[in-house]
């Protein structure tokens, strides 16, 4: 909706001005960077759990973002019945006759909500001989588009919910209200959400969450967006995201977040004089200011959340020691409003009080000039928190693998076993001296591994012994005590590929080539070769800087037992709950075993007899 001159000083003393102004440009949300982000939301503290910490979106990012005031009264009230639970209340459609002069058709209406298509058809346009009390109306509607679209939206995405008439109904008292906490609050219900394994669509101030995204990660952002206004959410405005493989792209998000180290992340980015040369001054106003370090409540009618900046202090420019226990406030995310009305600040008067007592749970910031977490801290991350989502694969040299085209394009299990039988007979070669070929013939149809004496395949062990380099949590990775200012797997000068290639193209490849759930690399321990099977480890090829063969059999599903590849919205076992599963390493005797089948004979004969043998070769889709 079009933004009348005449509307404007409603807006400013409402506090939503600065939001009407990013309303002039349509966002696009990356969603699978969004989704890789939501896989390491956590409920429990309303942080994102990264390989050196915590972060999270904060009071502070609502203020500088979206422009939005944070001290005030809480937005919260009823969402029905204003009747019976408000002064001069009214019941809802009669109420909404007298704010906007007429009623929408019966079409447009579902239960308490009207239409985005009636408010934007019928108050699009204001007319040029309007007088004041049309104005009001027009300024009634755009404002409830604009928190219903903009910062407060549902998975309905359509539709204005009546819960606002209280607030339109007084223009004058809009600027009254906290919309910045309340904002925030509604973002972390929609990310809390989001962990369900079961959810697959997120709502929410998206915008709010990908800007925040771009200015706090550099090498996440997009190229090219270097000029800025304020608020500062609005230089993301024109970004246009690849709609195209989306799955690749997630699996590359989540690569990518799982090789950020420490110095990745801007903990200060609003310090810099750019910033503070476009900031509007009553952002920086001391009363709000003040609460962007406060540990308190954040409510949004039936929404109470809580802030816990001080998990995040390094993003307030101070050293992050160890944080204290989790507020549990599990029974809140189950509370959605339905069954019933209630008068909210009643209902959940001690979470209004902690905010009315908001002033006196501010942190105070002890500022250095290097801000991050601290060596107790991080030492401590790294034996409690789960911090790799990446299967083991994504963290391996793919060099030594040269895969033909054809090869890269077989999807099935079936033509993977051949896949894996070829590789492996070319190893066994390759035990006789001279460099081993990994290209894959064309023409060349699948044959029978070589057999030694005692009818076993010759140079191959019990894919599930070998030594896969893999690391326990807690363990120093790299030779680091802490782990974060070194490479995460430092194995065979495969950052170095990492850090200069191309991650997207990395993506794809492990894509195509794991098609399997494999096991989380963090959550076992280094499995030992037996003595029994120690005389097949000399017919492995031994080449320098690689790291071992994968603790996965390429011909037979694989068992994962704390499940690495998740969903949208699917998150990992708590870091403050539950340490990571040790999976042990299974018998040799309890490993079933492969089922040769005979080549084929190049006339259709080897069809015969087969026919009901398909399931054999097709992996099942878990889900």
């Amino acid at each position: 909706m079009p933004l009348h001159e005449r509307i404007i000083p409603y807006l400013e003393t409402a506090g939503l001005y600065h939001l009407a102004r990013l309303n002039s440009q349509w966002f696009w949300v990356d969603e699978p960077l969004l989704s890789a982000f939501i896989e390491r939301w956590r409920p429990e503290t309303h942080t994102f759990h990264m390989l050196f910490g915590e972060c999270t979106v904060t009071l502070e990012d609502v203020a500088y973002q979206l422009g939005l005031p944070i001290d005030g009264e809480p937005v919260s009230g009823c969402l029905s019945e204003f009747e019976n639970f408000m002064e001069n209340g009214r019941p809802a459609w009669v109420w909404f006759r007298e704010l906007f002069g007429e009623l929408p058709p019966q079409n447009k209406v579902k239960q308490m909500t009207v239409c985005y298509t009636w408010f934007h058809e019928r108050f699009r346009v204001l007319p040029a001989d309007a007088t004041d009390d049309i104005v009001r109306i027009y300024a009634r509607a755009y404002i409830m588009m604009l928190l219903s679209s903009q910062l407060f939206a549902d998975k309905n995405a359509n539709r204005v919910h009546l819960r606002w008439l209280p607030y339109v109904a007084s223009l004058d008292d809009l600027g009254r209200y906290s919309w910045g906490s309340a904002v925030l609050a509604w973002l972390y219900r929609c990310l809390c959400r989001g962990t369900n394994r079961n959810v697959v669509n997120l709502a929410g101030p998206l915008q709010l969450l990908q800007s925040w995204i771009f200015w706090r990660f550099p090498c996440l952002r997009p190229s090219d967006f270097n000029r800025f206004g304020f608020p500062l959410a609005s230089r993301w405005a024109e970004y246009l995201p690849r709609n195209d493989a989306v799955d690749q792209r997630v699996v590359a998000a989540r690569l990518c977040l799982d090789r950020l180290r420490v110095h990745d992340i801007v903990w200060e980015p609003y310090s810099s004089p750019d910033v503070l040369a476009v900031v509007h001054p009553e952002i920086l106003l001391d009363e709000h200011r003040r609460l962007w370090t406060a540990v308190t409540s954040l409510i949004y009618f039936v929404a109470i959340e809580w802030h816990q900046v001080d998990r995040v202090m390094p993003q307030f420019g101070g050293v992050q020691h160890l944080p204290h226990l989790a507020l549990n406030i599990d029974w809140l995310h189950a509370k959605d409003g339905r069954g019933g009305d209630r008068w909210f600040p009643s209902y959940y008067r001690e979470w209004h009080e902690h905010w009315q007592d908001r002033h006196a749970t501010v942190l105070p910031v002890d500022r250095v000039a290097d801000p991050g977490p601290s060596s107790e801290y991080l030492d401590w991350w790294c034996r409690v928190a789960h911090r790799f989502l990446s299967p083991e694969v994504a963290f391996q040299d793919p060099r030594p693998i040269v895969l033909t085209e054809e090869a890269r394009t077989r999807t099935t299990d079936r033509e993977w076993r051949w896949l894996a039988d070829h590789l492996e007979e070319e190893q066994v070669v390759g035990d006789h001296g001279g460099d081993v070929d990994h290209r894959v013939p064309r023409r060349r149809a699948r044959r029978h591994g070589q057999r030694d004496g005692g009818g076993r395949a010759r140079g191959r062990g019990p894919s599930g012994e070998y030594h896969s380099g893999q690391h326990a949590v807690g363990e120093d990775i790299g030779g680091v005590a802490t782990g974060m200012d070194q490479g995460t797997f430092e194995v065979g000068g495969s950052s170095q590929m990492f850090q200069s290639g191309d991650t997207q193209a990395f993506a794809d490849f492990t894509t195509a080539a794991v098609g399997m759930d494999i096991d989380d690399p963090v959550s076992q321990s280094e499995p030992q070769m037996d003595e029994v099977h120690s005389q097949f480890a000399e017919h492995q090829p031994h080449v320098q800087d690689v790291q071992p063969a994968l603790l996965v059999d390429l011909n037979e599903p694989a068992a994962s037992p704390s499940d690495p590849w998740f969903a949208l919205g699917g998150t990992p076992a708590s870091a403050f709950s539950v340490v990571p599963p040790q999976a042990s390493v299974p018998q040799v005797d309890q490993r079933p075993r492969r089922v040769r089948r005979a080549p084929l004979c190049g006339t259709g004969g080897h069809l015969i007899g087969q026919l009901d043998d398909d399931d054999s070769d097709t992996i099942e889709d878990s889900d």
